[in-house]
């Protein structure tokens, strides 16, 4: 069992930055990935970024390669996500998610977070 809290959502202009957190606990190896998805009012959840817990294997969406950077600490347990030219459509409840993978042609996650809202204006 592995719980996720995330923190640092808010309310941002187009073009600022912003760096999303997410605590976790529970059993996990260096192997294991971790993640972010979003989801934005009207539209499904979406895949956003994941990483190896052990700082390895970065992979994003294309939606927000070279903006958003991902970047794990192991001695805090903590996975971040850094965000670079902010645009209104990124503005979306973020997630926090475990064990990110592709299962049935989908990304999806065995466990999540409660979720960040980050709201950007134009």
């Amino acid at each position: 069992q592995v719980q996720l809290v995330e923190s640092g959502g808010g309310l941002v202009q187009a073009g600022d930055s912003l760096r999303l957190s997410c605590a976790a606990s529970g059993r996990t190896s260096s192997s294991y990935f971790v993640g972010w998805f979003r989801q934005a009012p009207g539209k499904e959840r979406e895949f956003v970024a994941r990483i190896r817990w052990s700082g390895s294997s970065a992979s994003y969406a294309d939606s927000v390669k070279g903006r958003f950077t991902i970047s794990t600490d192991n001695p805090k347990n903590s996975v971040y996500l850094r965000m670079n030219s902010l645009k209104p459509e990124d503005t979306a409840v973020y997630y926090c998610a475990a064990g990110v993978r592709v299962s049935g042609g989908a990304w999806t996650g065995d466990y999540w977070g409660q979720g960040t809202q980050v709201t950007v204006s134009s």
